[in-house]
C-alpha cells in the first residue's frame, strides 16, 4: 500500500495562504472606498500648492486641514513668527500625521502625542488642539534662536523623541501648509468643500465659535465683525452671539493699511489667514464660499477653487460691493 504524497499537505497550505492574502486585500480596498465616499480619513479633499512656480503641492484629508489651521492660527494668535508655525506642523505631521488621535506611545495623546505624566497637561487640555498647539509654542519659544535651528532640530528640542531624525521629511509639507495658513500665499489652499460624516453644526453660530476657539475670544470683537448681518457683541465668560434669522455670514473686516506686525506679517496676510482658514474648515462648517481681496471661493466635488469675484452689479454699487469684498473676509455657510 503506497503512502500519501507529502505535496499534497503543502499545495492545500499555499493555497489557504494564498486565498487568506487575496481576502485581507479585498477587504482594506473595500474601506478605503467607503472611506472615500464618506468623507472619511482616506479622503484627499484638500491641496495646498507652491506659489514659486515649483509645482510643489501637498494633499491632505478635511480632518488634516481643520487641526493644521487650528495650529497655524494659534501660533500666530501668540505672536509666533512662519517658521514656528511650521515646525509645529511638521512636528503634528509626524507624531500624529495631524490627527487628534487617542492613543500612543505609553500615555501620549493628541496632535503632538505629548504625555500627561510629563508635565504636559491633562488629558483632556491635550486633547484640545488649540491647548495642545498652545503648550508647544510655549516650549517652542523657550529655545533660544529655534528660527535659526535646522527644523528637526528645534522639533527635537521640544518633544525629545527617540527618533529625532524623523520630523526632517515633513519640512516640504509643513513648509507648503504654514505659508498658506499664515496668509503670506494668498489663494493656494483649496478644499472640495465635500461635507464630514463628523460634521460639525451648520451655519454662522458655528462658524463664529469655531473662529474663537482657534483664534481667542476677542478675535471678532475687536474688528467689528458681523454674523447674520448682527453685530458680534463683547465677548462674554460665555462667548454668544446674535444672528438674524436668515443670516448666513459672518463678515470679518481687514484693515486695509500698511501695518505690520513684529515679524512683517501685513493686515493682507492676515485676511488670507482668515480666509484660507475658512476654507480650511468647509467640510467641518459646511461653508459654501469665502470671499477676499477680489477672490472667491466655492465649494464643489471638483475639488473647489480661487477665482475671481462675478458681480452683476455696476456703477456705483458695483464699486462699493467690490470695495467690500477687498475690505473684509466674507464667509458663506450651506445652510
Amino acid at each position: 500500500m503506497s503512502e500519501p504524497s507529502p505535496s499534497r499537505p503543502k499545495r492545500r497550505g499555499r493555497v489557504f495562504r494564498i486565498c487568506a492574502a487575496l481576502f485581507v486585500l479585498a477587504g482594506v480596498g473595500a474601506y478605503l472606498v467607503v472611506q472615500y465616499v464618506t468623507g472619511g480619513g482616506g479622503a484627499r479633499g484638500c491641496t495646498v500648492v507652491s506659489v514659486s512656480g515649483d509645482e510643489k503641492s501637498y494633499a491632505f484629508t478635511p480632518e488634516q486641514a481643520v487641526n493644521a489651521a487650528t495650529i497655524a492660527a494659534v501660533g500666530t494668535g501668540r505672536g509666533m513668527p512662519e517658521r514656528a508655525v511650521a515646525i509645529a506642523l511638521a512636528t503634528a505631521l509626524q507624531e500624529s500625521g495631524l490627527r487628534n488621535i487617542t492613543h500612543g506611545d505609553r500615555d501620549s495623546l493628541g496632535l503632538f502625542q505629548q504625555r500627561p505624566s510629563q508635565g504636559w497637561g491633562t488629558e483632556r487640555q491635550i486633547m484640545d488642539p488649540a491647548y495642545s498647539a498652545g503648550i508647544f509654542y510655549a516650549h517652542l519659544a523657550r529655545v533660544p534662536e529655534y528660527t535659526d535651528l535646522p527644523l528637526t532640530v528645534a522639533a527635537q528640542k521640544v518633544q525629545r523623541s527617540g527618533f529625532p531624525e524623523a520630523y526632517a521629511k515633513h519640512e516640504p509639507d509643513a513648509t507648503l501648509l504654514a505659508s498658506a495658513l499664515t496668509g503670506r500665499s494668498a489663494a493656494t489652499l483649496t478644499c472640495d468643500g465635500r461635507t464630514s460624516r463628523t460634521a460639525e453644526a451648520a451655519g454662522p453660530d458655528a462658524v463664529r465659535a469655531a473662529l474663537v476657539r482657534d483664534f481667542g475670544r476677542d478675535a471678532l470683537q475687536e474688528t467689528g465683525a458681523e454674523v447674520g448681518g448682527t453685530a458680534v457683541p463683547s465677548p462674554s465668560p460665555s462667548p454668544s452671539v446674535t444672528a438674524t434669522a436668515r443670516g448666513r455670514t459672518v463678515t470679518v473686516p481687514v484693515p486695509q493699511g500698511t501695518r505690520t506686525d513684529a515679524h512683517g506679517r501685513s493686515e493682507r496676510e492676515r485676511g488670507w489667514q482668515l480666509a484660507q482658514w475658512a476654507v480650511a474648515n468647509s467640510s467641518a462648517l459646511r461653508i459654501a464660499r469665502v470671499t477676499y481681496e477680489g477672490r472667491e471661493w466655492t465649494a464643489s466635488n471638483g475639488g473647489g477653487d480661487w477665482h475671481p469675484v462675478r458681480t452683476a452689479a455696476s456703477g456705483a454699487a458695483g464699486a462699493a460691493g467690490a470695495e467690500s469684498a477687498l475690505a473684509s473676509v466674507r464667509i458663506v455657510t450651506g445652510s
